[in-house]
This record gives C-alpha cells, sequence and structure tokens, in this order.
C-alpha cells in the first residue's frame, strides 16, 4: 500500500495506482475536469504512478497549465483526426500561431483544404473523443526519435532532436499515431470535448476554449491584421532560413549568427522606414499613437521611429501619456482595494486633450513630468510648441483607445499596435506562444533595470496580462499599422540572461514551476552571444547597452 496526502487528509491505495485514477474518484468535487496532477511541488501527467507519501493537488482545465494541456491534446487529435481522413497525401500541417482564440494552421499537401474537408476532420474528432482512447507516452531513445520523425516528415522535429542534450525523449502516442509535444498532455480523448474548425485565408483555425470559460468555444474573429503582419514575419523567418528551433541551432552551430542577426535588425530597420514614410504621406498626422502589451519594445520602437522621421525632415517629439497620470490619492483601485494603475481612469484626461489641442493649434505648452516615487505631476520648467515639420509620438497602453484622445481630429492621428509576435516555432506542431517570449524579455529586464527577481515579475505576470486584456488587446484592430518586434534570434541571446536568475526559484516557491517550465524550453536553444546585436536594436531594451535611454 502507499499513502497519499489529498487536502491534508491522509489517503492509501494499492501499489501501481495512477493519479488518474484517484482524480476520477474526487472529480465530482469539481467542475470542471481534472487534467493534471501537482505532486510534491512538481507538475506530473495522470498517467504517472502514485508515489508512496506524496502530497497532491489536481489541476482542471479552468486553471494555466491544466488549459495549456488541454490545447496542446486537442492539437494532437486533430493531427491524428487529419491523417485519418487524408492519409498519405499529407506532407506537413503545421501550427503556426495564435488567431481569435484558436490557432491558425496551414496544411502542406497533395489536396485542397476545404469547408467539406474541415467538417470531415471535426466529425473524425468527434469519434474520437467518444471512443475515450488513451494518450500514452513512451521514452525512447533521441536518434530513434529522430529516425522515426523523418519517415513521419516532421523534419523539424528531426532537426529539434539533432541538438537535443539528452539521450532519450518522450513522444506520444494515440491510437498508433506518434507526435512529439512540448509539455504534458491529457490522459485520454475523452476530456477534449470543445473545439471546432473554420476555413480561413490559406489555411484553417482550430478554435479552442480559454480557461476561464473551458467548456465553451468562443465566436471566431477574423483577426485580418494581426493574420497581416504574422504572415509577413513568418515571410522574413523563411528568409532567414529560420522557421523553427531546429533551423535556427543549425545556422548558430554553423557560425552564421552575424549574418543572421544584421539581415533581421536591417529588414526591421526598414519596416520602420516604410512606417516613416507612410505617417507623412499627407502631411496631416501630428500625433502617432503607439500602444502594445507588456515588453513589446515600444521605447526603442518610438526613438527608432523618430530618428526616420528626422531623415526625411520631420521634427518629432515623444511624450509618454504616463506623465499624465493623476496624482496617486485620485487613481481609481479595483477589486482588492489596491490602485489600478491600469485603468485609463489613472489619466488626466482632460487636461491631456487640452494640452494636446493647444499643441496642434500652434501654443506653447507646459509638459507634465509624473514622480512615479512621490506619485504626484510635476511641472519643472519644460515647454512644447508645434510648427509645420513638428510631430508628437505618443506612447502608453491606452494609446489605441479613442477615449483617450476623444477631442482630437481623427485626420490628425495616426495610431501603431507593437507587439513581439513570435514567429519561431520550435516544430511543426509546437508553437511559442508570444507571452512567453515577453514574459522573457521582462524577466530579464526587470532584473537589470529594477533588482527585480524573477519570481517576483512571474508573480505579477497574471495581473499584467488581465491588464492587456482589458485595455490593449480589444483595440488592437483599430490601428492603422501593426508592428512585429519580435526577432527571430532573440531567444537563443536572451537564455543566457534568463536562465541564471530562473535557477534561483526554489522549489517550494508558488513560481516554480513555471519557472521550471521555461527552462525546459530554453533547453531548445543554443546560446549566443550578444557582442554582436547593434546598439539600436530592440533586444537592448531587455538586455542592456542600448544606445537609447530606455
Amino acid at each position: 500500500m502507499v499513502k497519499v496526502f489529498i487536502n491534508q487528509e491522509c489517503n492509501y491505495y494499492e501499489e501501481h495506482t495512477t493519479y488518474l485514477e484517484i482524480a476520477q474518484q474526487y472529480q465530482h468535487q469539481y467542475s470542471n475536469d481534472i487534467i493534471l496532477v501537482v505532486a510534491d511541488h512538481k507538475l506530473m501527467e495522470l498517467r504517472t504512478e502514485v508515489k508512496d507519501g506524496a502530497t497532491i493537488k489536481f489541476l482542471t482545465t479552468a486553471e494555466r497549465e491544466g488549459m495549456q494541456t488541454y490545447q496542446r491534446s486537442v492539437v494532437f487529435l486533430m493531427l491524428k483526426a487529419f491523417y485519418e481522413v487524408v492519409g498519405s497525401q499529407i506532407e506537413c500541417i503545421k501550427i503556426y500561431f495564435s488567431l481569435s482564440k484558436g490557432l491558425y494552421c496551414e496544411a502542406r499537401c497533395g489536396f485542397e483544404v476545404t469547408a467539406e474537408l474541415l467538417a470531415q476532420v471535426k466529425t473524425k474528432m468527434q469519434q474520437l473523443v467518444e471512443a475515450d482512447l488513451p494518450i500514452t507516452k513512451q521514452t525512447i531513445d533521441t536518434k530513434e526519435a529522430m529516425e522515426r520523425f523523418h519517415q513521419y516528415k516532421m523534419y523539424d522535429k528531426e532537426a529539434l532532436f539533432h541538438f537535443r542534450r539528452n539521450s532519450r525523449v518522450n513522444i506520444y502516442r494515440l491510437d498508433g499515431f506518434e507526435d512529439y509535444f512540448y509539455g504534458y498532455m491529457a490522459p485520454s480523448t475523452k476530456m477534449l470535448r470543445y473545439f471546432d474548425l473554420f476555413l480561413y485565408d490559406k489555411g484553417f483555425v482550430l478554435q479552442l476554449p480559454v480557461k476561464e470559460y473551458p467548456k465553451q468555444i468562443p465566436v471566431f474573429v477574423p483577426q485580418n491584421r494581426i493574420y497581416e503582419v504574422m504572415k509577413e514575419s513568418y515571410g522574413w523567418s523563411r528568409q532567414l532560413e529560420a522557421e523553427s528551433v531546429g533551423e535556427l541551432n543549425r545556422m548558430i552551430a554553423r557560425g552564421k549568427m552575424n549574418d543572421l542577426i544584421l539581415v533581421q535588425e536591417a529588414l526591421m530597420e526598414k519596416k520602420i522606414a516604410e512606417l516613416a514614410e507612410q505617417i507623412t504621406e499627407t502631411n496631416k498626422k501630428k500625433f502617432v499613437m503607439i500602444a502594445g502589451p507588456s515588453s513589446s519594445g515600444k521605447t526603442t520602437f518610438s526613438h527608432r521611429l523618430s530618428i526616420q522621421l528626422k531623415a526625411i525632415g520631420m521634427k518629432p517629439h515623444i511624450i509618454s501619456v504616463d506623465d499624465y497620470f493623476h496624482n496617486r490619492e485620485k487613481s481609481p483601485r479595483d477589486e482588492k482595494g489596491n490602485y489600478d494603475f491600469e485603468a485609463i481612469e489613472c489619466i488626466d484626461m482632460k487636461q491631456f486633450n487640452e494640452d494636446m489641442n493647444a499643441l496642434l493649434h500652434g501654443k506653447t505648452v507646459s509638459m507634465p513630468t509624473y514622480n512615479f516615487i512621490t506619485g504626484v505631476r510635476e511641472y519643472k520648467g519644460r515647454t512644447l510648441s508645434m510648427r509645420d515639420n513638428d510631430i508628437l509620438i505618443i506612447e502608453g497602453i491606452h494609446c489605441l483607445n479613442d477615449r483617450l484622445t476623444a477631442t482630437l481630429p481623427i485626420e490628425n492621428k495616426f495610431k501603431i499596435y507593437i507587439s513581439a509576435l513570435t514567429q519561431l516555432n520550435v516544430d511543426e506542431h509546437n508553437r511559442i506562444p508570444s507571452t512567453d517570449g515577453r514574459l522573457l524579455r521582462r524577466i530579464v529586464r526587470d532584473a537589470r533595470t529594477r533588482g527585480t527577481s524573477a519570481k517576483e515579475t512571474i508573480a505579477r505576470w497574471y495581473s499584467v496580462r488581465r491588464g492587456e486584456e482589458r485595455n490593449i488587446f480589444p483595440y488592437q484592430e483599430s490601428a492603422d499599422v501593426m508592428f512585429n518586434s519580435a526577432l527571430v534570434y532573440e531567444l537563443a541571446v536572451i537564455k543566457q540572461y534568463a536562465e541564471p536568475l530562473l535557477f534561483h526559484i526554489q522549489e517550494e516557491d508558488a513560481e516554480y514551476q513555471e519557472a521550471k517550465r521555461l527552462l525546459k524550453f530554453l533547453d531548445y536553444f543554443l546560446g549566443v552571444s550578444s557582442e554582436d546585436i547593434p546598439q539600436n536594436s530592440i533586444l537592448r531594451e531587455f538586455i542592456g547597452g542600448s544606445c537609447f535611454k530606455v
């Protein structure tokens, strides 16, 4: 017999009992499906055998790790269904990026993906769910895994394993279909009930639930601007011959990183120059409004855009909306009674609009500076006025929200949404979420500029993400232009900075599981020195050495 502690109670089970068997006994106490277990601070799959003396906690699809596992498992289910329906005509099915609460995918094959085909695949997925098929894990030699995935034409996986340090690798099996996934999987198809498939442009979207509503399939809302910028970014990756981690590692191993860095930075600089030309086409744009989620590189982007505007005869002035914060005691509070500094009501919108309109009409304005230590808006004699060739670069999380600029003429505004939308994938079926790239950027920057530990940054990340969902993402499609600040090589550089910070998080810390996941992720990459990165690179905002004051 083995003993297990659940909810501070000691329970006894037969040897070789799995956590899945225990979860089935406790499922009635949970409103959502139990999909993972934490045993003695370690995240585990339910098919794992119980360890004697373990203290366990169940995770459901309503929690972040649980929903990630659910979504990953549905991808496996979809791939299995596609191969069942179409068979050997498939050359490759690739998972590209997040779109409308789902995943945009494309199929390279000898057939056309139609609505009728997607309906057949969806029906097959539903049949596999009803069959309650087990999803099992097998550990094999890395060399054998490379041979299998070469045979399956999954060449990105073959390249990934070529640079793997471990001699063994876990692969998953579903009714004879094998694949590799970065992360844990559900125990069976039975709980994978919520999904949908939609035809979209040259591919399709696998629509998935979110942890806030794990039993609902979100309405599919096309995000055409996001789609277009991601298509362009993946085009850059193909041009650089670095679409996957395996391809990037191959370039690092061959000593080609300097060229890759220079070409990537040149492509980005060209894009910023084109933006400057677009802004000045009509000579009417006076307010360039820049918004984006945390760690998107807004500050460096603003400086680089300013330089390009200067190069074509404009005189840009960078303004931070944060300088228009109300004094702290006037700031709104959240449901817990804490100041909600991300709410738009924190900003003195009346004063901001008065000042911007005054500048537009040629008046001289006293410009404020917000003192974040005292929580008071201060005036230190700084003034600003605008002439014909002057233009304002305004940065802030609410810059796409028209409430902020309600009285400013539409014809004078140019709105830019910037985000680090990762265009590099682990392999064909494992995408890198953009939020992971931004979190790693922030961990490194916070440690360097604020002395904040990785533990603290991870602990705050949920609150940051919640603010983005409320204040930024709803307005992204209203932007005139979207700019992707992600660099295809950056994670190979950030690795050296982030790993020591993440290793400092202890097993008993609540943030340990996230740190462990990020460390495992970074282990896929070969490291790259930062010495060849230009001083004006957006990456310098995070790792240091920027020529700008960021």
